[in-house]
């Protein structure tokens, strides 16, 4: 605790010096006779309790000196806020998408004769394109503080959704996402997604300040048209773009090819991750593995105010004077000289 106002402690003082000087000026000590110094006697003095009055007089305005001081406490006060990421989806819509993704450990129909069990209905496998947009859905959930857009891409790149907060807007979106969304298309152009996903970032980030941009990349194929993926890879690692590629049940012998372990190589030197999912499940586990790389920043302010407490004191103090004064009505606290 401290006080604004310590002058005012002189300015008591003084009062109170004062006032003991002038109250002993006033005291004169009666003239009695030498025989009479009985009077003065210890045992014919007045109770110390008269002096209660007097005294509870004295807290009381020792308090209201203290109140007047302005007293405060010094107190801080810590703001955390989530300063989230501007996140770029693209997604791949060349036709490949449509294939089913088998779920691990199927394997291929045997044909019995004289078996009924061969009749009994399987779960039908889901399509890449249906099992990517439920990992995507799932990953955004997840997102609460980031801003989130989704591009599409095949022959060319087009923005379905810009950078929102509103993901229940952007999975609706997600949901409408399929093969009659770029009829006439089929081709797999990685770079133009790129290129989209880094020019929309780049348009929208004055209103995010200095949040993170990152780009994740969904497909399930090699570069067949459009520019160069590894020139747009170049370019949004120059703009501060970490980008993350998730091969869709990519198989093994289009990972073997030169220009896509290059391409591969070049995202992880540049900071992203690549993924490799065969299976639904892998394809979830791939998107909550980008969720715990991809972290938020935790922005701490720390603020110092001084919280007033005078009437920690100003109380008291009228509770004293209530207190003197009614002492003083009572006839045993009366000064009667």
């Amino acid at each position: 605790m401290r006080f604004l106002n310590p002058a005012v402690a002189w300015w008591f003082v003084a009062l109170l010096a004062a006032t003991i000087l002038i109250r002993a000026a006033a005291r004169r000590r009666p003239g009695v006779a030498a025989t009479s110094t009985w009077v003065f006697d210890r045992a014919y003095r007045a109770s110390i309790f008269r002096r209660l009055p007097a005294a509870v007089f004295l807290a009381a305005m020792v308090l209201l000196c203290c109140a007047l001081m302005d007293p405060v406490l010094p107190v801080a006060e810590t703001d955390v806020q989530s300063q989230g990421l501007d996140i770029v989806i693209a997604l791949d819509l060349s036709s490949s998408m449509e294939e089913q993704m088998d779920p691990p450990g199927t394997a291929p129909a045997v044909h019995l004769a004289a078996s009924t069990a061969a009749d009994a209905p399987r779960p039908a496998a889901k399509t890449r394109m249906e099992a990517t947009k439920d990992a995507i859905k799932a990953f955004v959930g997840r997102r609460i503080d980031d801003r989130i857009g989704l591009v599409v891409f095949s022959d060319n790149a087009y923005i379905v959704s810009p950078l929102t907060f509103d993901h229940r807007y952007l999975v609706r979106y997600i949901d409408m996402v399929d093969n009659q969304l770029l009829r006439g298309e089929g081709l797999t152009a990685i770079g133009e997604g790129l290129a989209v996903s880094s020019s929309l970032l780049a348009r929208q980030a004055s209103a995010s300040g200095s949040r993170n941009k990152v780009i994740v990349v969904f497909t399930d194929g090699e570069n067949t048209a459009g520019r160069e993926p590894l020139g747009a890879l170049a370019d949004a690692d120059a703009a501060g773009v970490r980008v993350h590629m998730v091969g869709v049940d990519l198989e093994e012998e289009m990972t073997k090819k030169p220009h896509v372990r290059t391409l591969l190589r070049a995202v992880t030197q540049q900071g992203g991750r690549y993924f490799n999912a065969g299976t639904a499940r892998e394809l979830d586990a791939a998107a909550r593995a980008i969720d715990t790389i991809e972290k938020g920043v935790l922005v701490s302010r720390t603020y110092e105010h001084d919280a007033p407490v005078f009437q920690w004191f100003a109380l008291p103090s009228l509770i004293c004077f209530a207190a003197g004064f009614a002492l003083r009505a009572i006839p045993a606290f009366i000064d009667q000289t």
